[in-house]
Formats: structure tokens, sequence, C-alpha cells
């Protein structure tokens, strides 16, 4: 690999650091480095948020019109071909003499797409696809909305090791331990919307924020969800989040074979809730509930090294219900992203290996 090749892959790196200080919303993530035909970092640049420069022209600002003629832009996603409250970053890149640009992964919008074409047929030199992984690791919930047109959502469940989520006696705290305990709301901080059912509501009274091992709240609380029929107890403690309640009716969202009138529900739930990130964590029905409609991005398994068994009546409390696999042919296959070590308990990340609605591995 030649030195100025080494040199863009070490300033994709630092591109994608850059895409972490901008806020996370409607408009991606993206950073930017401007490399001189020699490979020397002559700037760099983010986007901070709707409205403010895009990574590209933030990078560009710093530079003399000299310097940037005949440069190489390492970007972190494709140079965006749409006007809003900025003009496109291609025809910015084009003007300010940019003679390469490399970037990490297509935009896939309708309207903002279409950026490296344009380069193209200015003669720009256009090369895709390098570090594609780490950049879709950052944007995967803005991708998410951009393709599917609703959140990035993540399944969790705590289960024992033999799969079960309770005891007889529906008690469900604690089965996993403090370190385990605080991923979790680690996890709730970088959520948007946290979701749960009325069972999950009515049976452990949950608050729903993200809290620091000592109790106190995280900056960032996600806007607690409650999915059911059931009313919501005067002084149930979610009543107290800092955000407002969104109670949904969800009247046979949660049916065990749901038909298609019952996914398309829990999809139109999502949409309404106008977020990017949503943590499902209402137990098994709930949880079964997204799995079955195929609206599980990712699914976190927190897994305790204990055993509950059945109760001595037969009653049982199993960590998932029914997700329509009737043969071992329709299994949902999954893809295991990490696992993770968690003070006696352990983490597994898991993903759908072949998404239910694109289609893509």
């Amino acid at each position: 690999m030649s030195e100025n090749r080494v040199a863009e892959r070490d300033a994709m790196t630092r591109a994608l650091t850059l895409a972490e200080r901008g806020p996370r919303g409607i408009n991606p993530q993206v950073g930017a480095v401007i490399l001189s035909p020699s490979g020397e970092v002559l700037a760099e640049g983010w986007h901070r948020g709707a409205g403010t420069a895009h990574a590209e022209v933030d990078a560009l600002a710093k530079l003399s019109p000299e310097q940037a003629r005949g440069a190489t832009a390492v970007v972190t996603l494709e140079p965006c071909n749409h006007t809003g409250r900025t003009g496109p970053c291609a025809i910015a890149l084009i003007d300010a003499g940019i003679a390469r640009v490399v970037y990490a992964i297509d935009d896939p919008g309708d309207r903002s797409s279409g950026g490296a074409g344009v380069l193209r047929a200015a003669g720009v030199e256009v090369e895709s696809g390098v570090q594609t992984e780490d950049a879709a690791a950052l944007l995967q919930s803005w991708l998410t909305v951009q393709r599917l047109g609703r959140p990035h959502v993540t399944v969790k469940w705590a289960q024992s090791l033999d799969g079960r989520a309770a005891a007889a006696d529906g008690t469900s705290q604690w089965i996993t331990g403090p370190a385990a305990r605080a991923d979790v709301h680690r996890r709730r901080a970088d959520a948007d919307a946290i979701v749960v059912g009325t069972g999950t509501l009515l049976a452990d009274d949950p608050a729903l924020t993200a809290r620091r091992p000592d109790g106190t709240l995280y900056d960032h609380q996600p806007i607690p969800v409650v999915l059911g029929a059931r009313a919501i107890p005067d002084g149930a403690a979610v009543l107290a989040h800092p955000h407002p309640l969104v109670h949904r009716d969800g009247t046979n969202l949660f049916a065990e074979r749901p038909g298609d009138d019952v996914a398309d529900s829990l999809l139109e739930e999502l949409r309404q809730l106008g977020v990017q990130r949503v943590l499902v964590e209402g137990g098994p029905t709930i949880a079964s509930a997204f799995l079955r409609a195929g609206l599980a991005d990712e699914v976190l398994t927190y897994i305790a090294p204990t055993l509950v068994g059945q109760g001595a009546d037969g009653s049982d409390s199993p960590a998932l219900r029914s997700l329509g696999v009737e043969t071992i042919a329709a299994q949902r296959r999954l893809t295991v992203a990490s696992v993770e070590r968690l003070g006696d308990d352990l983490l597994v990340v898991a993903r759908p290996a072949v998404h239910p609605e694109t289609g893509a591995v």
C-alpha cells in the first residue's frame, strides 16, 4: 500500500473520531480531513448539528484557496448532493479545487445522495468503501431511519442460564448483578426512547430513567413509552420521569401469532415517536412482539449464571414467548456481534443474520 493510501486510511480513522463530536439528530454525524497531495493533514472538520456547516465545508473553511486546490478530502459519508439550510458539499468540494475524495459509506437519502456521481462528472477522483463497517456502526441509527423510515430498535432482556426471565411467582429483580445493570443504564442514556408494556410496568413499577451507579440521573434521559391497554396507576414511578410519559393503547399489538396488520401497527407506533434510537425493555411479551414483527435491529441478552427452572405447579416464565417458529427451518438466525463479561454475567449482542425488511446480510 502506498504512503498516500496509508495516510488516507489514517485520516479516515481520525475523521470518524471527529464525527463523534457532533450531536446525534436528524442530520448524520460526519467528520472530514483534508490532505495535501503528499498526504499531510491540512485541515479537519465535523458537523455540529442541523443548520451548521457540513464537515467538508467546515474543514475547507480553514484553508486558503491555494491549499485546497489539488488536495484530497477524506469524509466519513458520501458528500451530499442536496440544498437545504446549507448547499451541496459535492459542489463545495468541486469549487474548492479538491482533486480526490475518499469516503466510507454511501448516503442512502433520496434527496441527499448522488454526490459521488456529481464529483466524478466534474473530474474529481472518487474512492468509496474505506472503513465502511466503522462508519456504519457510528451511523447505525441514522442509517436505519434513512433506509427503513423508522427508528433503530434494540430489544433487551435479562435471563437465567436456563432461559428464564423470572421465578414462578413472577419476581425478577434481580437476576443479573450490578455491573450488568449499570451497563443497561448507560445504554438507556444513549437511547432516545425506552419502551415497555403495561405488564412490566404493573409488575416492576420501573422509573425508566437512566441512572448512574450512585443513583444520580444521566444528563440525557430516554422518553418513557408504555404500550398496553391497562391503565397507568396513580403514583407509578414512571410518572415522575423527567419526560412526559407516552402511553399507547397497544390493543392487539401483542397477539401470539400477529398478521401483517399487527406488524404494521407496531411499525406505526415506532414512527410516531419521531426518534432515532429505541430501546425495548418491556419483558417477554413485548420483546417477542417486536422480534416476531421483524422490527429488532439488535438484541442484547444479559445472561446470569443462575438456574430458575419451573415452579412446582409447572408454571414458567421464559425470557421469550412465541416467535411464530413452528419448525427449526423457520428459526430466527442471529449473528453474534460481541460477547462481554460484566461481573459474573455475560452480555451477548446479536443482530439478524439477514435483515427481515431489506434482505441484507
